[in-house]
């Protein structure tokens, strides 16, 4: 945009109430730029020529290099860049003023830019100066004499001469300073140290506009703008084509240095090695594949030893549970008379056999959940250690199956009938031996003795029988509750037996499974990681050749700016 611009743009910086739109006044003896103490230059003001005094404020982002923008938005040439401040301290959108005014030397092809005061960087002013120096074809600093140049201004002359190689330097308010020739020597002293060779141009505004007021040769010759015209003229209108190339080297140079430090920095350092963080990571899912493996047959073993030590467990605790039954039956039926209490007993059978069940398969269930959760925590394939409700189900269908009704034996009871045949059975051998004994001291067979003796032998054999007939009910309760529980425990416990080894295998499976899902994500992990170590690879050896092809064009590109920068002439240190 600056090569097609057909004006060379100075642009005139420097810190606020340095007098730079009093500058440009005095430099085109015309009110174009406001001043005063209660007026700070907010946007850029553009002068530049015309066959008519214009002027505009530019609100948008159209570009005006012929010219104004909108004409609806012009106005006298007095007060464009006094409404342009004020419209920017409650406007966002105004960018800058553009003047145009019939002179000699905007004629020539000078375009003047007056900047905002440069100070503080977060500034809204700062930034729209430092817009202004980025397109700019040469400076010109403006520090009054009242003071030296400070270390703003001469770190700001640095960077700007490497932006814009044109830098010049006015020293302004010459007429109220009697001490400005020493303040001059100074300033070109800090210069020359700074190693900045920019012309100090010493001037008064004041007098310059007095001397266009009156005519006045003499007057305008101690202003020293005549001077500072002359050396624009010299520096920059004698070949402006030369400036505009020298001020697009110096930016495409600071351009091309930003590109080119990253560059080297990444060229001198080489090509880097892999990750090792990803390299790391492809061996450790290598050496998780081969653990998953080696795993397996460990996890397999300790499941097979733990469901035989289990069925030995479960076969001992089952048998230990219907024993302590079974004694419980031959005390109970001691005593108690099966006869009598067969329902009872049947009831109270079924509820021991239930709960002996239930408990069992209880234990069987926290044996196989506990047997899983060790090799979860021993083993990869925690996953696994789940599936106890199934479990639990198939177990209570085991136990509620296997407890039958118990079978009523054949109890003989002692009846009525009976007891008096035992009974007479019994009176007739007392009443015999009785009535023998009684013969021989003369009594007859049957006599009250004989009688008496008779019914005591007969009351005996009846309580013998009913004693006897007992302990035969008993044995065979006894017998019968010990069959009915060895029926339970090999039906129960081939059944317990079938359903652990259902269970083991549905474990197996299970663990299996899981093991084979944790080998196969190690296994595409692996692969994932080993192809992006491979792309990654690839993308370096690229991008290696790539920065060095870049820093080849970027190092030829350089040295071109520099022959064009080398061009120019050393500019002339004025007095």
């Amino acid at each position: 945009m600056r090569l097609l611009d057909p004006g060379r743009r100075v642009a005139v910086v420097g810190t606020p109430g340095q007098g730079k739109s009093q500058l440009v006044n005095a430099l085109l003896n015309a009110p174009v730029c406001a001043v005063g103490d209660d007026r700070t230059t907010a946007v850029p003001a553009v002068v530049r020529h015309a066959e008519r005094p214009t002027a505009t404020v530019v609100t948008d982002e159209r570009p005006a290099i012929g010219g104004a923008a909108d004409p609806a938005d012009a106005g006298p040439v007095e007060t464009a860049t006094a409404r342009a401040n004020k419209l920017a301290l409650v406007r966002d959108d105004v960018l800058r003023a553009e003047i145009g005014l019939p002179r000699t030397l905007l004629g020539q092809g000078l375009v003047l830019v007056d900047s905002p005061g440069i100070g503080d960087p977060g500034c809204p002013r700062t930034a729209r100066a430092m817009a202004v120096l980025a397109e700019a074809d040469a400076v010109l600093l403006v520090s009054d004499a009242t003071g030296e140049l400070s270390a703003l201004e001469i770190d700001l002359l640095a960077q700007v001469s490497r932006l814009c190689p044109t830098v010049l330097v006015a020293l302004t308010k010459i007429d109220i300073v009697p001490a400005w020739r020493r303040v001059a020597e100074v300033d070109r002293r800090l210069l020359a140290e700074a190693g900045i060779a920019a012309p100090l141009l010493p001037v008064s505004s004041v007098l310059r506009l007095a001397a266009a007021k009156a005519g006045d040769k003499r007057l305008n010759a101690e202003s020293g703008f005549a001077e500072l015209i002359d050396c624009l003229r010299r520096e920059i209108l004698a070949d402006p084509s030369r400036v505009a190339a020298a001020a697009a080297a110096a930016t495409s140079g600071l351009a091309l240095d930003q590109l080119i430090v990253p560059l080297r920095a990444e060229f001198d350092a080489g090509q880097p090695g892999a990750d090792p963080a990803a390299t790391a990571a492809w061996h450790a899912a290598g050496r998780r594949v081969e653990e998953l493996a080696r795993e397996a047959a460990r996890w397999q073993t300790r499941l097979a030893d733990d469901v035989a030590d289990l069925m030995a467990d479960m076969d001992y605790d089952l048998r230990d549970r219907t024993r302590r039954i079974l004694r419980e039956v031959d005390d109970y039926f001691e005593v108690a008379d099966p006869a009598k209490v067969w329902p009872e007993f049947e009831e109270w059978m079924r509820e021991n056999l239930t709960a002996v069940a239930e408990v069992h398969s209880d234990w069987l269930l926290e044996r196989f959940e506990w047997t899983a959760a060790r090799i979860a925590r021993h083993s990869r394939v925690g996953g696994a250690a789940s599936g106890s409700a199934w479990s639990s189900d198939l177990l209570r269908e085991v136990s509620e199956n296997h407890v039958g009704a118990l079978r009523t034996p054949n109890i003989e009871k002692f009846s009525t009938p009976q007891k008096l045949f035992v009974g007479l059975r019994g009176s007739y051998s007392g009443l015999l031996m009785s009535g023998l004994a009684t013969s021989l001291a003369g009594l007859p067979l049957i006599n009250p003795f004989s009688v008496g003796a008779g019914v005591a032998f007969g009351a005996r054999s009846v309580f013998e029988e009913r004693g006897a007939r007992l302990k035969r009910r008993q044995a065979i309760a006894k017998t019968t509750a010990q069959r009915h529980v060895d029926d339970f425990f090999l039906s129960y416990g081939k059944e317990t037996k079938d359903a652990t080894r259902v269970i083991h295998r549905a474990l197996r499976d299970r663990f299996a499974a899981v093991a084979q899902q944790l080998r196969g994500e190690a296994t595409q992990s692996a692969r994932a990681i080993k192809l992006d170590l491979d792309t990654e690879a690839a993308r370096r050896a690229s991008r290696a050749a790539e920065v060095r092809r870049g820093l080849e064009q970027l190092l030829a590109l350089r040295r071109r700016v520099e022959e064009i920068r080398a061009q120019r002439p050393a500019p002339a240190l004025s007095a």
